[in-house]
Order: structure tokens, then sequence, then C-alpha cells
């Protein structure tokens, strides 16, 4: 194992997916004489939507990354198998696939009907609390394991863990800053942009939206209802958001404060043409959620959104210890007024002059208006009819 052991310390600790890192290793396995044919690792994660993630390798194919919902270890798949043996009780198993009976778990089973012959599963020792990882190895050798594959695989796993120690950690990182920054702000957080002061000025379309009679909604209704409310609202904007080019930047109350980025004036026309579309896209999606709503007798979702084109100043503000990542600048304050506006001109969308200048989709003005905090009336427009 020495050969793979270097390996680990001088250049497999430097490779950047799990599934490459688990890819390369295996093959390092293979060239020490070790004879496998198949190994799993699971994986526990920190992730709003995934439980943990597998990686699957097969001897001559590439590593299969295998999505674990929540709720996993409720089923079929999970419950009595080796994985949740050794997980639960923390000690090694084995089992000689040609020995199998109706009372072992069907992943046993479906391990020997693909070749195999030999099953070791042991836990991975690491540092964070909350579930341990587990690896299991299979074989196709006619002999199965020898004891000293045994032992090779023992301390296969424990020269393994600091490196995939490292993968979950940097998992949990990219995953909480992707889940509370959004992606594009939470990979600057992991590129370092997390001193108080830091900024860069962009050009960029502001976006705003807000449910209307929200205070009379908490009001009405009951504190779980308007949770369910205001996420099945979220998951509309965000969705929306997402496919045409969007970044939720931050949830203010019942508010989306989001983003589209234009690095390049020239990119204006298309940016507010995704911008309009997104918008579009969440007045249809709120439509037919209403008519889902009134079908069960709940009253409808009224909303306004806010569109502005202009420079704003991205970065961290905040105290020594405790930072925002935010814009901040003249363009944003008139975004969120225009979405105020929305309500008294009875439109679903207000869009600026400056927003109309650039977008090359037809818009209809509203005429001028005062913008509170904005000296001089200004000319405001909406989707055409």
């Amino acid at each position: 194992m020495a050969p793979v052991d270097k390996w680990l310390q001088h250049e497999g600790r430097l490779i950047k997916t799990p599934a490459a890192f688990i890819e390369q290793l295996m093959n390092r396995v293979l060239a020490v004489g070790i004879p496998l044919w198949r190994m799993y690792v699971g994986l526990q994660l920190v992730h709003p939507q995934l439980q943990a993630m597998g990686y699957l390798w097969r001897r001559g194919e590439p590593v299969e990354s295998v999505a674990r919902a929540y709720g996993v270890q409720f089923t079929s798949a999970y419950i009595g198998s080796p994985l949740q043996e050794v997980r639960e009780q923390g000690h090694p198993v084995r089992y000689r696939l040609d020995a199998l009976t109706d009372k072992h778990h069907l992943v046993l089973h479906e391990v020997r009907q693909g070749g195999g012959t030999d099953y070791f599963s042991l836990p991975m020792r690491i540092r964070r609390d909350g579930p341990m990882p587990v690896v299991a190895f299979a074989t196709d050798r006619k002999a199965g394991f020898s004891d000293a594959d045994i032992d090779d695989l023992t301390r296969l796993v424990d020269m393994m863990g600091a490196v995939t120690e490292m993968h979950i950690e940097e998992s949990v990182a990219q995953t909480v800053a992707n889940t509370y920054l959004g992606r594009q702000v939470g990979q600057r957080i992991l590129n370092g942009a997390i001193r108080r002061g830091d900024g860069e000025e962009i050009r960029a379309v502001l976006w705003f939206s807000d449910l209307r009679d929200f205070t009379g909604l908490n009001e009405r209704l009951q504190p779980n209802e308007v949770l369910e409310l205001l996420n099945n609202y979220f998951q509309l904007v965000g969705n929306a958001l997402a496919a045409h080019g969007g970044e939720i930047l931050k949830f203010i109350g019942d508010g989306v404060m989001a983003y589209f980025p234009a690095e390049d004036a020239l990119f204006l026309p298309m940016v507010t043409a995704n911008a309009l579309n997104a918008a579009r896209q969440v007045i249809g999606d709120i439509e037919a959620a209403n008519e889902a709503r009134a079908a069960g007798g709940a009253e409808p979702l009224r909303f306004g959104i806010g569109l502005h084109v202009g420079a704003v100043t991205f970065g961290n503000v905040g105290t020594e210890d405790r930072l925002d990542f935010t814009v901040i600048g003249s363009a944003v304050n008139r975004a969120s007024r225009l979405e105020g506006l929305t309500k008294a001109l009875g439109v679903q969308v207000c869009a600026s002059a400056d927003f109309n200048e650039v977008c090359m989709q037809p818009m209809k003005s509203l005429g001028t208006h005062r913008l509170r905090g904005v000296p001089k009336p200004v000319e405001i427009f909406t989707l055409p009819d």
C-alpha cells in the first residue's frame, strides 16, 4: 500500500472532485494487486434537498454519483442493508456472496448477480459529528478477498479518510454559501471576498418583487399557512429567475431582491429581455397557482415587480465580525420604489425609463410619476397589454 499512501499525500489530496479522486484512487489500488471489482462510499451531506451522496466505482467504468434524497433511511433500499448495519453499529461487516440466503438484503443479492463473490464494508472515522461515511468493497475473484486484502482495505479507508473529509468540508461550505447567498455571491465569498468594505461596481438589472397585503395575510392565516404560502411564492419567483439568468440576492420579509448581471453595457438588451421573460413566467405561474388556490377555497396571491438598470456597488457591509454581502446604490433604491408603485398604478410590473431605453422588447408607458426619494418625476413603463 506504500505507493497508494504516497499518492494520497502528494497528489490525491489535490484532486478537486470526489468522483475524480475515487476513480484515480481505485486505479492505483488495482495497480498494487488488490482484486477490487466494485467500491461504494456514502457521504452524509448538509444540503437543503439531499441527505447523502454516494459514489459508485466499478472496474473499467466511470464513477457514478448517486444522490440520496431526504427519507432514504426509511426505504427498503436502506433498512436492513449492510450500510445501515455498519453505520449504526460502527463495526465492519463481511459477506461471502456465494452463501447468501433469502434473509440477506437485496443489495447483497444485486452485487452477487453482477458477478461479486465477496463483500466487505466498514465505517470511515472522521472528525465531523453526525452519521459517519461508510465504504463498501466487493471483488469478483472466485476465491474472494484474502485476509491480507481485508487488512489492506481497512488501512486504505483510514488512509483516504483525511482527503474524504476535505471533500466533505468543501461540500458543506459550498452548499451553505450557495443556499444562503446564491451561487455567484457564494463563490465570491469562498474565493476570499469577506473583508468589510470589499466591493466592486457592476452594472446590473435590479429586480424587486413583493407580495401585496402580506400584513393582512399574516392576520388571517395560521403561521404554518403563511410559511407554506411564502415558500410556494418564493419557489415560483426563484424558478423564473434561475431560468432566465437572474439570481436571488436576499429575501426581505415577503420580498425578493434579485439581480441580472451585465458585464458589459452591450449585453443590456439581452439582460433586460431576460428580466422581462422572468417576470412573464412569474405572472403565468402565479396565475396557475391562483387557479389551484381558488379551487381549494384560498385567496389569490397578488404581487408586484420593480425593474431598473444601473450601476451598483456589490460588496460587504456590516460590523467587523458580522457581514452582509449586498448591493447598494441609487439603482437599488429606484428598483424598490418602482415595485412599490405597482399597487397604485394597478399593474404587476413597473420598469424605469432607463430600463426601457436599453430593452429591445416593446413596453407600454404609464406616464410620469413621482418615486419616493427621487427629486423629479420619472416615466414609468410596464408590459404591453
